[in-house]
Formats: structure tokens, C-alpha cells, sequence
């Protein structure tokens, strides 16, 4: 099995995975559960055994991409190795953070990864301590990632990203009251992706909001979706 969901911000949004666990008792390290940015767990050295301990005793497997929430520094010890094709850092076993601009060959499915966004609250945070500048995506990453969708003829199963394109934020649920959610640079650069990859559902995180945009993009926050069908199987 394979789902989505989003932002868990280390042990903040972490329940909705005990209740997956505790839903479908049979579930194992063979399936895989993606967060959609914002993982947080990999945050402090001196609490990261504590903050992976939580995540490892879940009966699954953890894969996360990064969102503007993560202490990058920290992030950035861990090696590059491969895994399903393209690069991923191995935190642990079970715990893997999917990179940005790969495309992964999952149970037959394949997944385009993106992370990153913009922290819009970074004015009161403090640089290297609880804001990061690599949380913004780079177009070196954007140019990687459009050599490897040219490698699958731009066709990919699965989009998971931290943030979304330009055209999203003009949709219901992110748009609000009629008021449009300012775009930055990621959006920006998820906008390139949007205009060209061909894909059967994308799913992103960051808005803190679950909802369809449209038939083929999803915000996900607390629900969780099993990809197989795309059903909602948790909330």
C-alpha cells in the first residue's frame, strides 16, 4: 500500500498515523506512507533519535519529501545514496526523504518529488535556528528536475510536492473569500512543472487545508489518501 498525506511537523500532526496504524493492523514496513512536506522530525540534533523513534515504531514505512519547515542544516548531514532509481537521504531504513526534481519507480507507479516553499512567517523567526533559506526551491533544481521528466516523456503517475503551481491558488479551497493567496518562488517554479508534465493526480501539502482542487489536484493537511484508488481512507 501506498498513501499521501500531509504536513506532520514532527510530533505536532503525528496522531492521524497512529490512527492509520491502529485502523489497518496489517499494514508493514513493505508499505509506504509520503508526506507531503513539512516533516519536522529531522529538527534538533539533540532530540532527532527521540523525534525518529516516533516515526520508526509506526508499523510502516515513512517517505517525505521537505518542506519550508525543516532544519536543513541538519538535513543536509545526511548522505545522497539511491533508492528506486534517483536520489533520495536515507535518515533511516524506514524513514527516506524523497529529493527534489526525482522521479521514483514505485510498486509500478511513478512518483515526481518537489519540496520545498516559502515560510511566510520567517520575519520573527532566526536564520539557522528555526528558518533555513534552502526552503526555497533553486532553478538548478528546477532545471534537474525537467531533465528527468524528459527522460519519461514528461508523463508521471504521481506529483508530490510541498507547495503548489501559480494556477492552483486561484482555485476553491486556497482561494478564499475571493481573496488569491500570494505566489513566490516556488510557486513559481512548481508553475513551470504544471505547464508541461502530463500526470494522473498531484497531491501537495504546506496550506495547512485537505480538498480537491479540481479532479486531478488534491491539497492534503490531516486526511490521508490510499493511491491505489485515490480514496480517502483517514481524516
Amino acid at each position: 500500500m501506498i498513501y499521501v498525506t500531509g504536513d506532520t511537523h514532527n510530533d505536532i500532526n503525528i496522531q492521524k498515523l497512529y490512527d492509520l496504524a491502529m485502523r489497518n493492523p496489517d499494514l508493514t514496513k513493505s508499505d509506504m506512507v509520503i508526506i507531503a512536506g513539512d516533516f519536522g522530525a529531522v529538527w534538533s540534533e539533540k532530540t532527532l533519535k527521540e523525534n525518529l523513534d516516533r516515526y520508526s515504531a509506526l508499523p510502516f514505512t515513512i517517505l517525505f519529501v521537505d518542506g519550508n519547515h525543516e532544519n536543513f542544516d541538519l538535513l543536509s548531514s545526511f548522505p545522497v545514496t539511491w533508492w528506486h532509481g534517483r536520489k533520495v537521504q536515507m535518515i533511516r531504513p524506514d524513514i527516506i526523504h524523497l529529493m527534489r526534481g526525482q522521479i521514483y519507480e514505485i510498486e509500478g507507479k511513478t512518483f515526481f518529488t518537489f519540496g520545498g516553499g516559502t515560510s511566510i512567517d520567517k520575519y520573527r523567526r532566526a536564520e539557522h535556528e528555526s528558518w533555513w533559506k534552502q526552503e526555497i526551491p533553486t532553478y538548478e533544481e528546477l532545471d534537474e528536475g525537467m531533465a528527468n521528466l524528459k527522460k519519461y516523456d514528461y508523463r508521471v503517475d504521481y506529483v508530490i510536492t510541498h507547495s503548489c503551481d501559480e494556477k492552483a491558488l486561484w482555485y476553491p479551497p486556497l482561494r478564499q473569500g475571493g481573496i488569491t493567496m500570494p505566489s513566490y518562488t516556488d510557486n513559481q517554479i512548481l508553475s513551470c512543472f504544471e505547464d508541461v508534465v502530463k500526470y494522473k493526480h498531484w497531491f501537495f501539502g504546506h496550506y495547512h487545508l485537505d480538498g480537491d482542487l479540481t479532479d486531478r489536484k488534491t491539497a492534503v493537511f490531516e486526511k490521508i489518501y490510499l493511491l491505489e484508488d485515490e480514496n480517502e481512507c483517514d481524516s
